[in-house]
């Protein structure tokens, strides 16, 4: 393996440099890593660095040739065709540059413990006949449903990472919320921490020094009396699980089906449907060949139906394009 080069993406944004080293080569062991730290032979924008270093997305980070029987596997498994056309299905924007596809919920973007399918390992589906295999930019929870943008050049990919670490990027996400939040609309400005536990990672509100800081602007859309509303989200910041943790914390309304930060009031009598009912509707942000991209994705079926068992009117999607 020779010495490579690989981008962090927006959303790896504040990962420890050693947790991110992890996660992309799960065989690296942690003494190996921190004695190519300690040789300078990672670099993180040209730069030696310590174990500790937060990242920051488009920062450009050495890789040097992995120690025997730690490197990662060269190819990754083919991609079972039922499996690349489903995905090719999910297309709704492509050109030289970027494509866009709606992302289904239950279909994780990275791999992980006992997860066996995932978006990042049906990547070359979506090769379209390019040398360059697709990157994610950024990345959904698995549950949530929506737009998705991937990256089909490097110098895409840093451009792309370059406007979701700055403020270039216009983030709207759907949300049907269990209640109606008071007021009907506002800003949320609450601090998150993440904190480990015997059911897992969860991010929390905080006012400790470590807390980073979040802000999510909320709009009532519609709502059915005071059972349930839609909400239309616009976060400012991108921390892990910041609108989940803002529709139950700061509005005390879990979004529905959010059990994980809801609880039971997150799954209330008379709703079928125990499904995550968040949505990323849409993307405005600079094309890294100039111009405006402009994306939507339509409802997933699990919110439409309940659009209709609310009474809720399902607007028009608008279409996906790239604006002079």
């Amino acid at each position: 393996m020779a010495v490579t080069t690989r981008t962090v993406w927006a959303s790896e944004r504040d990962t420890r440099l050693d947790r991110w080293f992890h996660r992309h080569f799960p065989q690296l062991t942690q003494g190996a890593l921190q004695k190519m730290l300690r040789t300078g032979q990672i670099r993180v924008d040209g730069k030696r660095v310590e174990s500790n270093t937060r990242l920051l997305g488009g920062q450009q980070v050495r890789i040097p040739p992995m120690p025997e029987g730690q490197a990662p596997k060269a190819e990754p498994k083919p991609v079972d065709p039922h499996d690349a056309v489903a995905l090719q299905r999910l297309v709704i924007y492509r050109d030289d540059s970027v494509i866009a596809i709606d992302k289904p919920q239950g279909l994780p973007v990275q791999g992980g413990p006992g997860i066996a399918k995932h978006v990042d390992g049906l990547l070359d589906a979506l090769r379209f006949g390019s040398d360059e295999r697709p990157r994610l930019v950024h990345r959904l929870d698995r549950d949530t449903t929506g737009v998705l943008l991937l990256a089909r050049t490097p110098a895409a990919a840093a451009a792309l990472a370059r406007a979701f670490r700055g403020r270039d990027v216009q983030k709207t996400y759907w949300a049907i919320v269990v209640g109606r939040p008071h007021p009907l609309e506002g800003r949320i400005d609450m601090a998150l921490i993440k904190q480990g536990g015997a059911q897992g990672e969860r991010t929390v509100p905080s006012d400790a020094r470590e807390a980073t800081r979040a802000v999510t602007l909320y709009r009532t859309v519609d709502s059915a009396q005071k059972r349930a509303a839609l909400l239309e989200l616009t976060p400012l910041t991108g921390r892990t699980h910041q609108l989940r943790v803002h529709c139950a914390a700061a509005l005390n309304c879990p979004i529905l089906g959010d059990g994980k930060y809801g609880g039971a009031a997150a799954h209330p009598d008379g709703f079928g449907d125990r499904t995550l009912h968040l949505h990323a509707r849409a993307l405005h942000l600079p094309h890294p060949d100039g111009g405006t991209l402009e994306l939507a994705a339509p409802l997933p079926p699990h919110m439409k139906e309940t659009f209709t068992f609310l009474g809720f009117d399902k607007p028009r999607t608008p279409p996906c394009r790239r604006r002079a």
